[in-house]
């Protein structure tokens, strides 16, 4: 084979690559037209509550976070009629508690209740936060909402709504998990605010839902999750199904929610557990998951980015290894050299590249406004775009320091990331 033959052949796999990628993009736009730029009234809005069912709204709490009491507050202003909240704390001087307090003299009719104290079971905070809650809640109906997130009155009823559905032509494989998308709100000026609300409302959230429409593998971050207790307590996280696991993985304390403590990324497993282990599928809701970024530095955003890089190599290699493929600057390189090889139409490369981030930027303003609606015209288009370009030309120099370590900081612990996503408090 000479010279020229491989040269034809790469050109050909790098345009077939070039088209699927776009293909993905027009994918993830099309869909987030489709499921974002309408809320349909769900059937069980202001439903009997003896014949909705039940649901236990879990908010693992912090700290002060960003807009915390907006954030809260949505849970009690949910159009839904049986529903309970359960917030929880590790310790007891948390001043997150002011906040519920206030929350709960306002909202006297809402069923609420509030534990302190966590019961370790792993590295994760956040799981162990959430052990006593998983055990308290009076249904089986969860929803697991992370204390930065804020959402619509309607989101628990449509949530409920698409629980209870079966996917078409597939009998045996009901929904078993109703997750939101996030999507970013700044009210802060920083350039790191900036970069994180890019990522989230435009690549992130294009890929994220393209990745859902397809369906063919599970895809899930955690800020707001629905699934059922009953589900959880039967998983072990060996993402081994069900039929095929031995007797001892069965083991007491292996299994529910005590199995994931040992992970970084309990609710991305989780989720993965109940696709694999069950055999379960996921959907997503018209509804999204707002979080406001808060005031984020340059290195902020740098670090956050990184330190999910790590994890996601340890859990999907393949994915994290193959992803500056998937960014625009470098699909623009493979597009450019590979029509140029295969055609050789002579057209200059500039014009090709206008092109292409013409079109790149074009698809992911449209995805954030259909996923943020008005709220994406707020903001001003020349920061965004400024954001966005400074977001595309750090997407490969941060996944190059993302893929040479395995130290990740979270909440001012310090980890260590080892194989299959498990993590560990980092010995020095």
């Amino acid at each position: 084979m000479n010279q020229e033959s491989v040269a034809y052949g790469l050109a050909l796999l790098g345009a077939g690559w070039y088209f699927a990628m776009w293909l993905i993009g027009l994918l993830g736009c099309i869909a987030a037209r489709r499921r974002y730029r309408r809320k349909p009234a769900s059937s069980l809005l202001h439903a009997n509550p003896h014949t909705a069912p039940g649901v236990s709204v879990l908010r693992p709490l912090k700290g002060l976070d960003t807009n915390l009491y907006e954030n809260l507050e949505s849970t009690f202003k949910q159009e839904y009629s049986n529903y309970e909240i359960i917030f929880s704390v590790a310790d007891e001087d948390d001043q997150a508690l002011t906040v519920v307090d206030a929350l709960r003299s306002k909202y006297a009719g809402v069923k609420v209740a509030v534990i302190i104290g966590e019961e370790v079971v792993g590295v994760n905070p956040k799981v162990n936060n959430l052990m006593r809650s998983f055990k308290a809640a009076a249904h089986d109906i969860l929803w697991v909402l992370d204390s930065g997130v804020m959402v619509d009155s309607g989101t628990l009823a449509r949530s409920v709504e698409i629980l209870a559905q079966q996917l078409p032509g597939h009998s045996a494989r009901r929904i078993a998990l109703v997750h939101h998308v996030p999507f970013a709100l700044i009210d802060e000026t920083k350039f790191g605010s900036r970069l994180e609300a890019a990522f989230l409302n435009t690549n992130h959230a294009k890929m994220y839902i393209a990745i859902n429409t397809v369906a063919i593998e599970s895809c899930v971050v955690g800020k707001s999750n629905l699934y059922r207790r009953s589900d959880v307590e039967r998983l072990n996280g060996s993402l081994i199904p069900i039929q095929s696991q031995s007797a001892s993985s069965q083991a007491p304390g292996k299994y529910g929610l005590a199995a994931f403590g040992r992970f970084l990324a309990e609710d991305n497993m989780i989720a993965s557990a109940l696709w694999h282990e069950l055999g379960l599928r996921h959907d997503l809701s018209c509804d999204v998951a707002r979080n406001v970024v808060g005031n984020m530095s340059f290195m902020d955003y740098v670090w956050r980015r990184v330190r999910w890089i790590r994890v996601r190599k340890r859990m999907v290699l393949a994915a994290t290894v193959v992803e500056p493929f998937t960014e625009s600057i470098m699909l623009s390189m493979i597009g450019n050299l590979s029509f140029a090889t295969l055609f050789g139409l002579g057209m200059p490369s500039w014009i090709f590249l206008i092109c292409h981030f013409s079109a790149w930027l074009a698809i992911d303003l449209d995805v954030y406004a259909s996923i943020g609606g008005h709220t994406s015209r707020k903001e001003g288009l020349m920061p965004f775009i400024l954001a966005w370009i400074g977001r595309e030309c750090l997407a490969f120099p941060i996944w190059l320091i993302g893929l040479v370590g395995d130290d990740v900081v979270w909440r001012g612990r310090k980890y260590q990331v080892l194989s299959n996503g498990e993590a560990r408090l980092h010995p020095t």
